[in-house]
């Protein structure tokens, strides 16, 4: 191998200046019990080896005992105080300690305690790091040493070269002509490459004791061209965790922003706590300052985030009243603004655990304006869904066969309010129109438990439940929280926030039965009781200001499935079950002053076709009798291979009326969102095929008694060549039948990919079309390279989400990952 003076180490690979510094010295190091004990061959073709244990510990990894030797050459011999070993036609080879070393001339002084190695020098780590060496030598006690034409190659990939490494002391050790990459320096076909980024330094020192790692004329080249220089900088010691410092800096550009600039600072207090002041620096508002403080205690960890800034708001905005909007223009009055997001998780010995979240901002689209990184989190027991945040605390006590949890939260929203959603989400004064927090309800307390016996009841699994809740609003809120019954026909002014408390005790009874023929036979027995307070209710006929209200449902049923499976192959088989549950029940008692307050959201699908509560949470649940039938197909064949169909559907003895829900435009008409009004739910169907293991594809689907598709989703994804991919989804919504712009049906289809044209050269789309308005509500395209430790795109982007808070936005974006250094470039706000 071909060694060339010039670079250093990256960041992220501090262990390679330390380890490979001392990774020669490992071989001589272990010299001492050498001397004495290698046998001299005279015969080369029949090299004999030599082992020898300095003391009777239990051997390690390779077989040898913790001070052991093994070696292997032609030639052993000993002049003086000097003992050698060489070879001629393959190298000395040595092993001790896990490392392995290959030499073509291996010396020990014991007069001196100073050993070498000359000649092709290989050492090969317990790691698999490999060193290469045109000299090492260094003396018995690890305190001083020299390596001559240093190049290694560590496990990961990279590589560090220098012309000379010098171990100057116990603590010091230094570089000299250095120079580090993480990528190939070889092509496949063993030629030498030019490495696509690298850092060269004239000179690099480790102070074990500063606990730093220094460097002098230091040049950083990107694909052999250097790109900037540094007479000095200094990097952490591999020692430390952890070390204060700059970050890697975030350059963006947004048309509201401007050119903006973050230049994030660690700042290490102790090993368990840390601060990162991050100043965001912008050419067209004022400075932005996050915060960030981390804490890590005995039984737990404490993550706080901030941000402040004293500006004006800026956004879309209609100045001039005429129904348009300006772009990215300032209005109102400079003030503060902030947010915080911080959480808490302590688990302390013992069957308890709790925690909390505190996450509130104080504007609305701070997040968007300000580009703030993953705002939305999923941290505490209980989660804010997409554009919400949530504040919180909890405790847990679980154990084997129990559970309890008791939290308390509330919400702060940060959607668009969907009563404005036909004049582009903006009130008569044409602000954007917030969902009123005073609506989102206090939760305090909820709790949840679950406990089973240890020994079977009956000879079946009993589990007994209970869950409590109480939940208060501070302003009204009719559809979908209030049932069509209850909600009044005038005006709502006035009106306050409906209050409901609620408590259910459940038991569930199972055992399963398998016959000789294979029939899987699980009978059950269910029962419910639940008891509501609910207040300040809109008057009504018979509606007192507090209602108290009481129901029971008790269900029993059987399950049946019958798995059956046909050998088509020695590679090859198919799989047919089909399942079916029968349960009847007592008559649903959906009292319509029972708010809805955690069956809002459904999805029937093929996991909760067959469960006895189909629908989510408390409010709704089914009676009477039903039938359900299913079947699941997969075909499996060459073991990565599978293809699956599932079809079912149910029916029950008579409709529910109370599952239709008011169309949130239209409050007179009634619809189906759940799909299980009818005596006879939608069918499902979901489907799945993975023909090899750079393909797959799966879908689902509701279809009603009709053969019209409520609602469906779909993906494909794929990969060809050795880095091409693409993935393109599909999801469409057809459940409200409200004609025209407000009937809140939605279709959509994405696509993302990547396909190399020439080289490492390639293009990377990314598209978000609304195809119910016709309208590409988000799209990049771009010019990437990308050599596998060097990815560099540059290309547009334009964002048309309708309900983007502060309005379109399009630009260049650039982005850079650099393998070990970092990466940074523009990127999206992850939702929840």
């Amino acid at each position: 191998m071909q060694t060339e003076r010039g670079a250093s180490k990256g960041t992220g690979q501090g262990n390679a200046l330390r380890a490979r510094l001392l990774a020669g010295a490992a071989a001589i190091a272990c010299a001492p019990w050498l001397a004495g004990q290698a046998a001299a061959q005279t015969a080369p073709a029949q090299a004999t080896p030599a082992a020898a244990a300095a003391d009777s510990n239990a051997p390690g990894p390779d077989g040898l005992p913790p001070k052991a030797v093994y070696i292997q050459a032609e030639h052993a011999t000993r002049t003086g105080d000097v003992i050698t070993a060489s070879s001629t036609v393959e190298r000395v080879f040595a092993r001790f300690q896990g490392h392995t070393l290959r030499a073509g001339e291996v010396t020990y002084d014991t007069a001196r305690g100073v050993g070498g190695a000359d000649r092709q020098v290989e050492l090969t780590s317990p790691a698999g790091d490999v060193v290469y060496a045109s000299h090492l030598e260094l003396d018995s006690d690890l305190r001083a040493g020299v390596v001559v034409d240093l190049a290694t190659r560590l496990s990961n990939g990279s590589s560090l070269m220098a012309a000379t490494a010098v171990r100057r002391s116990e603590n010091v050790s230094e570089l000299n002509y250095a120079l580090f990459t993480p990528c190939a320096i070889c092509d496949a076909e063993g030629n030498a490459k030019t490495p696509s980024i690298a850092v060269k330094a004239e000179k690099v020192v480790q102070d074990e004791e500063l606990r730093a790692i220094l460097f002098r004329n230091a040049t950083f080249v990107v694909g052999g061209v250097p790109l900037f220089w540094l007479p000095v900088f200094a990097v952490p010691d591999p020692t430390v965790e952890r070390a204060s410092g700059l970050l890697v800096p975030i350059i963006n550009y947004d048309e509201g922003r401007g050119l903006s600039v973050e230049m994030p600072y660690l700042h290490v207090v102790s090993p368990s706590e840390d601060w990162i002041v991050s100043p965001q620096i912008n050419t067209k508002v004022a400075p932005f300052v996050n915060l960030q403080w981390r804490r890590r205690f005995a039984g737990g960890t404490i993550v706080a985030r901030g941000g402040y800034t004293y500006e004006r708001n800026f956004g879309d905005f209609d100045l001039d009243g005429d129904g348009s909007t300006e772009s990215n223009v300032e209005f109102g009055d400079r003030t503060s603004r902030s947010y915080i997001l911080a959480y808490g998780a302590f688990d302390p010995a013992g069957p308890w655990r709790w925690g909390f979240t505190a996450e509130r901002t104080s504007d609305k689209n701070l997040f968007d304006r300000y580009d703030v990184r993953d705002p939305y989190q999923d941290n505490g027991l209980y989660y804010g869904d997409q554009r919400r945040l949530i504040s919180q605390v909890y405790a847990e006590r679980q154990t084997e066969r129990s559970y309890l949890s008791i939290a308390a939260f509330s919400i702060q929203s940060l959607r668009l309010d969907q009563a404005y959603a036909d004049t582009d989400f903006r009130d008569p004064d044409g602000y954007k129109a917030f969902e009123n927090d005073k609506t989102l309800p206090l939760v305090a307390p909820l709790i949840d438990g679950r406990w089973e016996p240890a020994d079977p009841i009956l000879g079946g699994r009993l589990r007994l439940k209970l869950s409590a809740v109480s939940l208060s609003r501070n302003a009204y809120v009719g559809a979908p929280v209030l049932r069509p019954e209850v909600i009044p026909a005038g005006s709502t002014d006035g009106f306050g926030g409906v209050d409901s408390r609620r408590i259910t005790l459940q038991g569930e009874w199972r055992r399963a039965f398998t016959t000789a023929s294979g029939v899987r036979i699980e009978p059950f027995i269910d029962g419910r009781f639940d008891a509501y307070s609910v207040s300040d209710l809109p008057p009504m006929p018979g509606s007192d200001s507090e209602n108290i209200i009481t129901r029971g449902r008790a269900t029993a049923g059987v399950d049946v499935s019958y798995p059956m499976i046909k050998r088509l192959s020695a590679t090859s088989d198919l799989i047919i079950e089909p399942m079916a549950q029968l349960s009847i029940s007592n008559k649903a008692n959906l009292d319509p002053r029972i708010p809805i307050e955690d069956t809002q959201t459904f999805e029937l699908d093929e996991s909760s076709l067959f469960r006895t509560d189909r629908l989510p949470g408390y409010d709704f649940y089914e009676g009477g009798s039903r039938f359900t039938a299913g079947a699941r197909a997969t075909l499996r064949w060459d073991d990565i291979r599978k293809a699956s169909l599932f079809i079912g559907r149910s029916m029950r003895s008579y409709e529910e009326d109370a599952f239709l829900t008011t169309i949130p435009d239209d409050t007179s008409k009634l619809y189906d969102p759940s799909g299980l009004a009818s005596q006879t739910s939608d069918w499902v169907v979901q489907a799945s095929v993975s023909p090899t293991d750079r393909f797959r594809a799966w879908g689902h689907a509701t279809i009603d008694g009709s053969g019209d598709i409520r609602r469906a989703e779909a993906a494909v994804d794929g990969t060809w060549g050795r880095r091409n991919v693409a993935t393109v989804s599909y999801i469409v919504d057809r459940s409200n039948p409200l004609s025209g712009d407000n009937n809140r049906n939605y279709e959509f289809i994405q696509l993302q990919g990547q396909q190399f044209v020439y080289g490492n050269w390639g293009v990377a789309v990314t598209g978000i079309a609304d195809l119910e308005r016709d309208l590409i509500t988000r799209s990049e395209v771009g010019l990437l390279f990308d050599d596998d430790c060097f990815r560099f795109e540059l290309g547009f982007r334009q964002d048309n989400t309708r309900v983007r808070p502060s309005g379109p936005s399009e630009g260049v974006y650039v982005r850079l990952n650099l393998a070990t250094f970092g990466g940074t470039g523009y990127g999206r706000n992850s939702n929840r």
